[in-house]
């Protein structure tokens, strides 16, 4: 299991989100409170941020090393500030390798996709099923080896095969294609994801089993005002929600919340 952040308001130092708050991402690390498989999150970091004047693709910084090694971190998030961030500390799946190319946040052109959770045997199970569902460019855009990855795989066809559908709804259809595809394989999935475009946040918890892993949402906070944080586990004291059971939540650009 990983951990995952989302945020979205406005712009702040990376180190206010990842390093700052009492039970940080930094802390999920190296004692989370509410992973249900696995003890550390030591397999590599991502984060992924936008920039917070200029219409650009997203940026990413990722190190196979734990989040609390690396010694450029603390200088680079004191620097860079957004409005619109990601980031994930990695538990790898057991088999899976620790490499630059399965570390997380994943980028497809506009889009920044993290995730939590697994699909169970994935190389025996789903691997084959969810790639002769690709297009071949879909397909040939894979870098790495993860069931994380191949998840995002099946967002990106949606997309490009609907250029109409919308963030939501191509959410919805992957995941109601992981739950056909596990049931006809008789595994469990899990799926706790967050994907942006730098405008908005669309996150979902879902397991083909319950209880899903735990996501938790705050707005407003009076230490983050006029923002809205998607984490994990809380990353302080405060009004936080927790996602429903197998549900998406949609952040707007104004922070209006839709869940479905």
């Amino acid at each position: 299991m990983c951990r995952l952040l989302g945020y979205l308001g406005p712009p702040i130092l990376l180190d206010y989100i990842l390093s700052k708050p009492e039970h940080s991402l930094i802390e999920q690390s190296y004692q989370p409170r509410e992973m249900t498989s696995g003890l550390l999150n030591a397999d590599g970091f991502g984060i992924g941020w936008y920039h917070p004047q200029r219409d650009t693709d997203p940026f990413i910084y990722k190190n196979t090393l734990p989040i609390w090694s690396d010694i450029n971190l603390p200088n680079l998030s004191r620097y860079i500030e957004s409005g619109c961030i990601l980031a994930n500390v990695r538990s790898a799946t057991s088999g899976q390798a620790v490499d630059l190319s399965n570390c997380q946040p994943f980028r497809y052109g506009h889009l920044l996709f993290t995730h939590n959770g697994f699909i169970q045997n994935f190389r025996q199970t789903l691997y084959r099923p969810i790639r002769n569902r690709l297009s071949n460019e879909v397909y040939q855009g894979i870098d790495g080896s993860t069931d994380s990855e191949h998840i995002f795989a099946l967002l990106i066809n949606e997309l490009t095969v609907n250029p109409d559908i919308t963030l939501e709804k191509a959410l919805q259809n992957s995941l109601i294609t992981l739950a056909e595809l596990a049931q006809f394989h008789e595994i469990n999935v899990s799926a706790n994801i967050i994907v942006t475009d730098g405008r908005r946040l669309v996150s979902s918890r879902f397991s083909t089993q319950k209880p899903a892993p735990s996501l938790y949402w705050l707005r407003d906070d009076p230490t983050f005002p006029e923002a809205v944080i998607i984490a994990s586990e809380p990353l302080f004291a405060g009004n936080w929600s927790a996602f429903p059971e197998n549900s998406i939540i949609s952040v707007g650009e104004d922070l209006d919340i839709q869940i479905s």
